[in-house]
């Protein structure tokens, strides 16, 4: 049985895609990335809750404060690409579960009126958002470059609130040249799957 998505299709969102290390210096505008979000936040999370947030690193100066909190080996991958985002997950995501789900609207209350039961929902279901990302800015015909090699403390510091918790930095953009290194290996269906 073949999949529905067409093969080159299937290429440009998984087979061939891979984390970018070198950009060119075409800019990522924001047209693209808001026609990235439209895509991506169809994608399922729990209550529907989405709690991925994203921040987008644009000016010099905050580019600057972010290199600070990179690696030691990410900094100069950050410093050059076109457009960067800090995903991170919104710890206060039930305030918008009224909008969100309508038709459930005491989720807010019955399930995430503690916060460490709503950090839980949010680092998972925003990290599933963090991948629906990724797919998207591929997508777009961009590349993407996802890192958490970071001060995320730092980060959080510097970016976000107590309310947020960084996930990971995604530089993106059109690859550069040696954008790649080679693909490693992957399981096989026979290592992954166990049927019941």
């Amino acid at each position: 049985m073949s999949l529905v998505l067409d093969s080159a299709a299937q290429d440009l969102l998984f087979r061939e895609a891979r984390t970018a290390n070198t950009f060119t210096d075409e800019p990522v505008t924001d047209e693209q990335m808001q026609a990235i979000y439209d895509l991506v936040k169809y994608g399922p999370t729990a209550f529907n809750q989405s709690p991925l947030r994203i921040t987008l690193v644009r000016s010099p100066e905050a580019r600057e404060r972010l290199v600070r909190h990179m690696a030691e080996g990410n900094r100069p991958k950050t410093a050059a690409a076109p457009l960067v985002a800090i995903l991170s997950a919104d710890n206060e995501f039930h305030d918008e579960l009224p909008q969100l789900l309508p038709h459930f609207p005491q989720a807010k209350d019955a399930f995430f009126s503690e916060r460490p039961a709503r950090e839980g929902a949010a680092l998972l279901n925003s990290a599933l958002q963090a991948a629906y990302f990724i797919v998207g800015v591929r997508a777009a015909g961009l590349a993407a470059g996802p890192m958490t090699g970071l001060d995320f403390e730092g980060v959080r510091k510097e970016f976000l609130d107590d309310d947020h918790t960084p996930l990971m930095v995604v530089n993106i953009g059109r690859p550069g040249p040696d954008a790649w290194f080679p693909r490693s290996p992957r399981l096989s269906y026979e290592q992954v799957v166990t049927t019941v």
